[in-house]
């Protein structure tokens, strides 16, 4: 993670902290679960590990909390992207990098339950949440938050170059729409791959133009391939304050109320906007799991529950522009404004996904990157 993105972080922290201390007095409040039931510091001296990916964020507070409810300490292990991420726990089964794992996404999650990586655990607050989120009924894997996969496009950029705003996905490869986007790999990114899927989904493989031939467009249509999230939003996109050139970008629907949070003036509009294209929406659900052979596992289980309580759930909005899974929890008052919330997403079911991911990963590289 670069010392920017790790600045910017850091500045969420403080302004979550400022909103917390403005109004919102359920972000800081002692958690509620059993943790804070148990005796005082019951895990003094231990170390709970905690592998995530890079885009992973948690406010100081929560952190804190956590430690002092335990006597334990939070070390944060950054792994890559989503899938990088699991990648590397899967080929490091039997000698775990930690005890929990955050950040597999419904578009991976069949390969993690196959690596048979996680054990069981249910949460307390576990059977609060809405049950489409609930996607293993062994409780390996636990939602935490979800979010819109969408485009979004920097409004200065597209204004300077006076496009009109694209209408259908298919408007992207057109001659106007020349090397304007950039995208991430679905071979190692979650929002690549969930965006991959929602186009999969909207073209179809049978028929006369499929979502290949879409790709092929694009391709064609020097489309720009990130590794990752970090790299395509605050490397590559205009709109993500580092010198980027392309004005559209695969993120989040939640991310123009992020520029408004992270902007330093006042601003009376997001500077950024969603592209909420039929076909170009994608529901991301990531969970969090004890890997198994964890050092700590009763630590693990702690952590878990406190993931669910309502002081964590509270600051997953602020610190990642995603939604809590509680439905208790509260979001930063921007989302209400500048994050729409899409009408349609994708209807391609885990078990579809599971059984095409890798072979659709596959004709992807061979279409786009070869």
């Amino acid at each position: 993670m670069s010392y920017l993105r790790r600045w910017m972080l850091g500045l969420v922290g403080l302004l979550a902290t400022m909103l917390v201390a403005c109004g919102s007095e359920t972000a800081t409040q002692t958690p509620t679960t059993g943790v804070a039931d148990s005796a005082q510091a019951p895990f003094a001296g231990q170390t709970l590990t905690l592998v995530t990916h890079d885009s992973f964020a948690v406010s100081t507070e929560v952190i804190s909390g956590f430690e002092q409810l335990t006597g334990a300490k939070i070390q944060i292990f950054e792994a890559g992207d989503a899938g990088a991420a699991l990648n590397k726990s899967i080929l490091a089964a039997g000698a775990p990098l930690g005890d929990v794992q955050f950040g597999v996404d419904n578009t991976f999650l069949s390969r993690a339950l196959e690596a048979n990586i996680f054990v069981p655990y249910a949460p307390k607050n576990l059977d609060t949440l809405a049950a489409d989120l609930k996607l293993d009924p062994q409780n390996r894997l636990i939602p935490i938050d979800y979010g819109y996969v969408t485009l979004n496009y920097d409004k200065a950029a597209l204004g300077a170059a006076n496009l009109p705003m694209p209408t259908d996905l298919r408007d992207l490869a057109k001659p106007e729409w020349q090397g304007k986007l950039v995208v991430q790999n679905p071979a190692t990114s979650s929002p690549g791959l969930a965006f991959l899927l929602a186009t999969i989904d909207h073209f179809g493989e049978a028929g006369a133009y499929t979502w290949r031939e879409f790709w092929r467009d694009l391709r064609a249509n020097d489309i720009n391939v990130a590794a990752g999230w970090e790299d395509a939003y605050y490397g590559q996109f205009a709109g993500g304050g580092n010198g980027g050139t392309y004005p559209l970008v695969v993120s989040y629907a939640t991310s123009p109320a992020a520029g408004v949070i992270f902007s330093t003036t006042p601003l009376t509009d997001a500077p950024t906007g969603n592209l909420l294209l039929p076909g170009g929406t994608f529901r991301q659900i990531e969970f969090a799991g004890i890997l198994q052979g964890a050092k700590n596992p009763a630590l693990a289980q702690a952590w878990m529950d406190y993931m669910l309580d309502e002081a964590f759930q509270s600051d997953v909005g602020g610190q990642m522009f995603v939604y809590p899974v509680l439905p208790a929890a509260s979001v930063p008052a921007e989302f209400a404004p500048y994050a729409q919330v899409p009408a349609i997403t994708t209807k391609l079911t885990p078990d579809q996904i599971a059984q095409n991911r890798d072979r659709w990963i596959g004709e992807w590289t061979e279409i786009v990157l070869r």
